[in-house]
């Protein structure tokens, strides 16, 4: 099931579409929890937008985000 959302199975518009629903920021869902800008971490579209820009999976940029704010 995973595989259906590698870069190599979906479009641009597709991958812009599932990472926002995804994270509903911005599109009218978002319920303004503060939970990025609280805990220092990054906008969700940007930090997300080298998947929609099919340079890296959403497994690497998830592990980059690990590595780099949860310790």
């Amino acid at each position: 099931m995973l595989g259906q959302y590698l870069i190599k199975n979906t479009t641009r518009e597709q991958r812009e579409k599932l990472v926002r629903d995804a994270v509903a920021c911005g599109s009218g869902s978002c319920e303004n929890c503060s939970s990025c800008g609280v805990y220092g971490g990054p906008d969700p579209i940007e930090m997300y937008q080298p998947y929609i820009d099919g340079l890296k999976e959403i497994a690497e940029i998830n592990q980059e985000f690990r590595a780099r704010y949860l310790r």
